[in-house]
């Protein structure tokens, strides 16, 4: 087993989607920056993350799109036609000067991480997890679909099952298209019912691969726990998969802008932590996550989850510094606990009864597989 990988490049920092857009926020920078400060990102653990080659996209994306993507990029504008075609240029995905190197690097990583745990292993690609990108359009802030990229790689290198487990406040609807119908990748989303893009209900199988758990706001810790426990972890044991890949996206948190959840980030680690001892290869990405300090706090501590760190009790001041620098175009400042603490305080309460109901609906449909 090899040693945890992470996975990073230079062009995540000062890349912007534009000041107004939920990600003018720097994330992955953060993060780098935030587990150097603390000593738990050395050379041997760290790999520059490649940009992938259009013809390492269109065995998902098609080549006019990829085409049209690049192009976006190098003419700075896209005719009304192609934005209204491919989703270009819009509110949601701007044109920008990095619109297509950014999302390439990103895949880039997810090629690179399938290539690593080939023999057994983890890492981390907190740039990836784009899980709402379609083979033609650019959708919710995702150009290029990684996840789907990545998981082809892992087939194509011979391995048989792949479980998909996301856990982002919004469903990953470009990953159940990629896989839709498929035996050899198994899809498990817990999202926000009502969030858009409003797909991945209940009933949605996705021809038979997906269980899609909408949960309601106010999703806490607790039921967090119980939903991992009663139906995460047995649809991925279920399925005895070679690899597993985990969307992390930190948007599910209660600070987050563009959810209503309410989620501490250990829920987080302990999704990696439990899904780490079910699979001898293990992918984790990034995602959603639209509050600069809960998402470098969350995205940090499960790369301390995933290399063996010991959470601080209070940060000391080099990393409490790298928080304090980040910016937000929002008002208002974040609490002291988010700029001088990693781990949340836990965010419990009570199992509503749609939840077990739910979970009972879908652990149903698991047993008559088997």
């Amino acid at each position: 087993m090899m040693t945890p990988v992470f996975i990073g490049a230079r062009i995540y920092r000062g890349s912007s989607y534009g000041r107004n857009h939920p990600l003018s926020i720097e994330r992955v920078p953060a993060v780098i920056d935030l587990c150097r400060a603390l000593g738990w990102l050395p050379e041997a653990r760290y790999r520059t993350s490649p940009r992938a080659k259009p013809a390492a996209l269109t065995g998902f994306h098609t080549e006019t799109y990829v085409t049209q993507l690049m192009r976006a990029e190098q003419q700075g504008a896209v005719s009304e036609e192609v934005r209204a075609r491919h989703g270009l240029g819009t509110l949601s995905n701007p044109i920008f000067a990095q619109m297509y190197r950014r999302p390439a690097t990103a895949v880039g990583g997810g090629l690179l991480a399938a290539e690593l745990v080939a023999q057994g292993g983890v890492v981390f690609n907190p740039g990836g997890g784009t899980h709402h990108g379609l083979a033609d359009r650019a959708a919710g802030f995702c150009y290029l679909n990684e996840p789907v990229v990545t998981i082809q790689r892992l087939l194509a290198m011979g391995l048989r099952r792949v479980a998909y487990v996301d856990i982002d406040a919004h469903h990953g609807d470009g990953v159940e298209a990629g896989f839709a119908g498929s035996q050899a990748v198994r899809l498990i989303s817990v999202h926000e019912e009502g969030r858009w893009p409003f797909s991945g209900a209940l009933k949605d199988r996705a021809g038979g691969s997906a269980f899609n758990l909408p949960v309601p706001r106010g999703f806490n810790d607790d039921e967090f726990a119980y939903v991992l426990n009663q139906l995460i972890l047995p649809a991925v044991q279920d399925f005895a998969p070679d690899a597993v890949f985990l969307q992390c996206g930190a948007d599910a948190l209660v600070e987050d802008p563009l959810s209503r959840l309410a989620l501490s980030n250990n829920a987080h680690r302990a999704a990696v932590r439990a899904l780490r001892a079910l699979s001898p290869r293990l992918i984790v990405s990034g995602g959603g996550g639209y509050n600069p300090w809960s998402v470098a706090r969350c995205w940090a501590g499960v790369w301390a989850e995933m290399a063996g760190y010991e959470l601080p009790v209070a940060l000391p001041q080099a990393p409490q510094g790298v928080l304090r620098a980040l910016a937000w175009h929002r008002k208002g400042q974040p609490s002291e606990t988010l700029l001088t603490t990693l781990q949340d305080a836990p965010r419990g309460g009570p199992i509503r009864d749609e939840i077990r109901q739910r979970v009972a609906t879908l652990r149903e449909r698991l047993q008559r597989q088997l």
